[in-house]
């Protein structure tokens, strides 16, 4: 079958699995009914424990759904710490639904998947070993990606419901009031862990430091928590700030976030108190840096920035260019230590950043949005999950959610070595074309048709060179050459959910 972007889904999977194509970005005012955890009640117990194993037999088996957070990206260590547990204890069958997965992780689920541990996976994103092993057909189900907003609405609908979270956290008293801005592993908001307290059946919570009850303030509270289990270390917040969320120093890169910044000043949503979001990649970080000065130089201010906080937005923050911060991650360590010093970088859990399906997400109220690409197509469509060889090396993300502001920015290079950034069409649509509202990149800019508004605002700004999209794209070609189609096998190994979790496209095997 195909949806409305005319991407081709399998019939047999959809059918399956109950999934519905993606038709539009408007999600409208349904109504639905929430879900709730189920309960063991404990009265006055001490949660406390130090054998991690004899938690894991206790609370997990065979075929059950378990979580965890990826707050400490590459600096994780429970996740590899609970995953040998399990494996150790010879559980098979499970579902694994963590808010993301990052690199340190990868052995260990590839080991898991191999010996059967793990046969099922729902993510936001994974790359490198794991994400070419999973392209290449190593799980037997397709993976399930999603947005972060969207895995709010799934757990809180129901769709993803998980039986035990292991939640590493830099704090806990014996009862599991816990928080993430105090001790040696501090990494600042607990936001997309707080889905996991809320909605699983059994919590448990991870900490190398044990702190005097009762613990305040409390992200997470005992009410949410079965067990706490002291370990060595949690991780090393030193190590949030890599890969994506890492500064750039390209002079491409540089070029581009002037001119996004460039878009921004000279759009009508530059004005007193706007609102906006700067997503992962050199580029779109580079461009708080920016926005900085033309706020300085033009007496403004904003009311809020939204999402992943990075040191450049808790400098906005703190010089008063910002009123709040609202934080659902944080980026890098200085933004995580900041959050236990500024009453005004709010800790905002997931369905409150971006959850379409509920009485109003924080997205909802964006200006502008500032995101990155590994493609985009003539369309507008982006893709950010799939390489130019159809590999899985990237995460959705917050990509689709943030893309609902007024004025959506796609910044990225025309090309990137030998491979074109922008092309007739994607390998794997992940934000549609209708949410996308500028393409800036060294060359120029393109503005989508659907906003005229925009064109004629831009057309005669000097430091800007508008082009169309197609046009774009055949300057990419000039410079790149036309490229091959890949080659797939028969075999889906991923779908991928729009915000509203229906179906916006499928990854197919790719042929060795």
């Amino acid at each position: 079958m195909e949806n409305k972007l005319g991407r081709n889904l399998p019939d047999k999977l959809m059918n399956e699995l109950h999934f519905k194509p993606f038709e539009t970005t408007k999600i409208g005012n349904p109504v639905f009914q929430r879900t709730a955890p189920k309960v063991q009640v404990q009265n006055g117990h001490d949660k406390l424990k130090d054998d991690l194993k004899q938690v894991v037999k206790k609370n997990v088996k065979d075929g059950m759904t378990i979580s965890f957070h990826h707050h400490l990206r590459n600096g994780d260590y429970i996740f590899n710490l609970v995953m040998k547990a399990i494996m150790d204890l010879g559980i098979k069958d499970l579902t694994l639904a963590p808010s993301s997965l990052t690199g340190v992780m990868n052995d260990m689920v590839i080991k898991a998947i191999k010996n059967g541990t793990v046969t099922n996976i729902t993510t936001s994103g994974m790359r490198g070993s794991l994400g070419d092993e999973a392209s290449h057909g190593i799980l037997k189900n397709p993976v399930i990606f999603r947005s972060h907003g969207d895995r709010a609405r799934a757990i809180e609908n129901g769709d993803i419901k998980i039986d035990v979270a292991f939640l590493g956290v830099p704090n806990s008293d014996r009862c599991g009031n816990a928080n993430g801005m105090e001790g040696p592993a501090a990494f600042g908001s607990l936001g997309y862990a707080l889905m996991d307290a809320a909605y699983a059946n059994k919590v448990v919570l991870l900490t190398d430091n044990v702190v005097d009850y009762p613990n305040t303030p409390a992200s997470i509270r005992q009410t949410q928590v079965d067990d706490v289990v002291k370990v060595d270390q949690v991780g090393d917040p030193n190590k949030i700030g890599s890969g994506a969320t890492r500064f750039t120093k390209d002079p491409k890169d540089l070029t581009i976030a002037r001119a996004v910044n460039q878009v921004i000043v000279n759009s009508q949503y530059f004005k007193d108190g706007f609102s906006f979001q700067t997503g992962s990649g050199g580029a779109a970080l580079a461009v708080t840096r920016y926005l900085r000065q033309a706020m300085l130089d033009n007496h403004l201010h904003a009311s809020f920035g939204l999402g992943g906080i990075t040191k450049p937005m808790v400098d906005l923050l703190e010089e008063g260019l910002v009123d709040k911060l609202m934080d659902v991650q944080d980026f890098d360590k200085a933004a995580a230590d900041s959050m236990k010093n500024n009453k005004n970088q709010q800790e905002i859990d997931a369905s409150w950043y971006a959850d379409p399906d509920n009485k109003g997400s924080m997205v909802a109220q964006l200006d502008i949005a500032v995101l990155s690409a590994l493609e985009i197509d003539t369309d507008f469509n982006v893709n950010v999950l799939t390489g130019s060889d159809g590999v899985i090396r990237g995460a959705v993300g917050g990509h689709q959610d943030a893309a609902t502001a007024k004025m959506t920015i796609i910044c990225a290079p025309l090309v990137r070595g030998r491979i074109p950034t922008v092309v007739d069409h994607i390998n794997t649509a992940v934000t549609p074309g209708q949410s996308i509202d500028v393409l800036v990149t060294e060359f120029g800019i393109a503005i989508n048709p659907n906003r005229p508004d925009l064109i004629k605002q831009f057309q005669d700004v000097p430091s800007l060179h508008v082009y169309t999209i197609e046009e774009l794209a055949k300057k990419a070609e000039s410079i790149v050459g036309k490229e091959e189609p890949l080659q797939y096998t028969d075999k889906t190994v991923g779908l991928v959910e729009y915000r509203d979790g229906t179906i916006i496209d499928s990854i197919r095997q790719v042929k060795d």
